[in-house]
């Protein structure tokens, strides 16, 4: 066990622990565990997680996941008396792994974070604890989780293959793996844009280049969303593998009703996220200035947009060899 990866540990939040969990970086809330990830954890935050959540239901068509996982967490599965095992990787909020504990009252469901935002009123079967993944050996067992969940976790990870490789390590034969990862690059008419007049959003296509830039400075790999099904299926654990993407409408423009409310709140979201990323892009070098001119144009984009604003859903499940 390497020197980051500690043992998880249960959230257990008083009054008193605020201090312990939570620091103030560029005006918003931050976490503790790992002082290199600024994205905040605070009330905005969690609205931000639960607007997300609510478009993927949508756009799984009112579910949580993609792939066998009825079949694998089915209560008739042979286990050998083992009990059946979900791990969600960045819960956020926990809503994901309160929805799956609900649907699947039979199963154990961790959530795992860096900062306790967590509901405390869950389903029995349902735990959150505390720990940075962004490591090179997961403090979990080998071959004890039957579903794996990982989403919106690659722009705090430095080494996704090793990520990977882990959730791999972890996640028992025949189980299911799932990532879920926006692609970081704007879209307009189902093509990629960059930050110029013609492409109709330079305020947005602008904020977008420069989380890249501070990403890759801090050493992450802004590729990995379109290559996610490259890289599972180059860990040689699994028999199936199978990505897709989608392009999620943001704004009030779709003229289909589940369409529209897709990207109703997306719009939400995205108005949330441009503001979470202020941290980050302060973090880059980029003085308050800079940064306030880049959001303002961006939501300008967002307010008033001159074409219909798109961004990528890159979405993998994969099913591990016996």
């Amino acid at each position: 066990m390497c020197v980051k990866c500690v043992p998880p540990e249960l959230v257990d939040l008083t009054p008193n622990d605020h201090d312990r969990y939570f620091r103030v970086v560029n005006g918003r809330r931050c976490n503790t565990l790992n002082p290199w990830y600024v994205m905040p954890a605070d009330e905005d935050e969690l609205r931000r997680f639960e607007l997300f959540h609510r478009m993927i239901r949508f756009v799984f068509d009112d579910k949580n996941y993609v792939g066998p996982v009825e079949t694998v967490l089915s209560p008739d599965r042979d286990t050998g008396g083992e009990r059946l095992r979900v791990l969600d990787m960045g819960t956020g909020g926990g809503l994901w792994a309160v929805d799956m504990a609900d649907e699947f009252p039979h199963v154990d469901v961790t959530g795992v974070d860096l900062a306790p935002l967590q509901p405390r009123n869950v389903p029995s079967n349902c735990t959150f604890e505390l720990c940075d993944l962004d490591c090179h050996c997961l403090p979990y067992p080998s071959n004890s989780y039957d579903v794996v969940h990982a989403r919106n976790m690659h722009s705090g990870i430095h080494d996704y293959p090793q990520f990977l490789s882990e959730l791999t390590r972890i996640l028992r034969p025949g189980g299911v793996l799932i990532l879920i990862e926006f692609d970081l690059r704007p879209v307009v008419d189902g093509r990629f844009t960059l930050a110029d007049a013609k492409s109709g959003i330079p305020g947005w296509c602008a904020v977008a280049e420069e989380v890249q830039r501070a990403l890759r400075m801090r050493g992450v790999d802004t590729t990995v969303p379109e290559r996610m099904g490259e890289l599972v299926h180059g860990m040689g654990r699994y028999d199936h593998v199978f990505q897709q993407h989608a392009d999620i409408p943001v704004g009030f423009w779709p003229k289909d009703p589940t369409l529209l409310t897709v990207g109703q709140l997306a719009w939400m979201e995205s108005d949330l996220l441009i503001l979470a990323m202020r941290p980050l892009l302060l973090a880059s070098g980029l003085d308050e200035k800079e940064v306030k001119m880049l959001t303002e144009a961006a939501q300008r984009d967002l307010y008033y947009p001159l074409v219909h604003i798109e961004t990528r859903l890159h979405v993998v499940h994969a099913i591990k060899s016996v």
